[in-house]
């Protein structure tokens, strides 16, 4: 059962595999399991990777064994397990939670805000567990709200991708090679996000170097026209110095953008078919998006002003991404850096 927990049967083949003179590879494919999982049971287990940091009794390494290597996985499978995030440490958490900032960002943050107290660092595993596992502590579960996905326990998502044909496209492999490395300025990756049928859209714009993100919205409905007028009065407020490319998918809203291209002088690349991976900042950016707009919401009121506030919201948190700068950070230094 290739991704689940290793059974004791398992450990029992992995001992004899080990003791016939099997490779943890060729256990490996005896098991349908992967190298790594088997290596690493193996070390776990007191195998032979441990024989450098080791030895037993009468001076020999230290043999894998299936009855203590199944003991080791009880004790590390026990739950729950005692809570970390409680008192002052808790009071930043919930604070932090509070303004949307994700467990991971919190995370990478809690070290530099309190550099001489380890007390106050904890993982980003640590708060999920405590806001999705955990019985007692002192995370609130109404926490859990402001996680993007707002979801009361971890689960994998995925994204359907729309697709339609268009005239005079240019492929994206025809885009400047400065967009495909990062380090300039002025690239953009655009898609809408949908409310449910009928009730409008949100246009949402990513800048490549920086991830800053510019939104704006379609009340009624995202018709090509609609969306080129909508994008075009966006894309007019960027400085000529950010207007070098803009990367979609093949969606029908975008019929327009030869007109588009000529009003803004921003050209328009298009993704391949099935490729979401090839605006992989804009898919990322419009996921963040569903903490404020859940799937099958009414976007046909949203105001420019709410779109600029969420935006500024995701432009003032700090990304992984970018060494934990935040986005307006990046693009102030980006064009700080290109004026000098």
């Amino acid at each position: 059962m290739p991704g689940s927990r290793l059974l004791e049967s398992e450990r029992v083949a992995i001992e004899r595999g080990l003791d016939a003179g099997l490779t943890q590879a060729q256990i490996a494919v005896v098991l349908g399991r992967s190298p790594a999982t088997v290596s690493r049971e193996v070390r776990r287990g007191g195998g032979k990777r441990s024989a450098r940091r080791g030895v037993a009794l009468m001076g020999r390494p230290r043999r894998y064994r299936a009855d203590r290597a199944q003991q080791f996985a009880l004790v590390r499978g026990r739950r729950p397990k005692p809570c970390r995030v409680v008192g002052a440490l808790a009071a930043v958490v919930t604070g932090l939670l509070e303004a949307d900032w994700s467990p991971q960002q919190i995370a990478a943050m809690l070290p530099k805000l309190f550099p001489d107290d380890q007390a106050m660092w904890v993982s980003h595993e640590t708060i999920y567990q405590s806001l999705f596992v955990q019985t007692r502590g002192e995370l609130r579960r109404e926490l859990a709200a402001h996680l993007r996905t707002g979801r009361t326990r971890r689960k994998p998502h995925g994204t359907v991708e729309r697709r339609g044909k268009l005239k005079g496209m240019m492929p994206i492999s025809q885009r400047p090679a400065d967009a495909e490395d990062r380090a300039v300025h002025g690239h953009w990756e655009g898609d809408l996000i949908l409310g449910a049928v009928g009730k409008g859209a949100i246009i949402t714009l990513v800048e490549r170097h920086s991830r800053f993100v510019l939104l704006a919205p379609l009340n009624t409905n995202h018709t090509a026209t609609d969306t080129r007028e909508q994008l075009t009065a966006l894309i007019s407020r960027l400085p000529l110095e950010l207007r070098k490319s803009l990367t979609w998918d093949q969606g029908r809203e975008m019929a327009q953008h030869a007109e588009f291209s000529i009003e803004t002088g921003l050209p328009v690349f298009f993704c391949d078919p099935h490729s979401p991976w090839q605006r992989g900042s804009n898919e990322n950016t419009n996921g963040l998006l569903r903490q404020y707009w859940p799937k099958g919401s009414d976007l046909r009121h949203v105001t420019q002003a709410e779109c600029d506030a969420i935006a500024l919201r995701l432009n003032t948190r700090p990304r992984q991404t970018l060494n934990w700068q935040t986005p307006a950070q990046a693009l102030d230094r980006a064009l700080l850096a290109t004026a000098g």
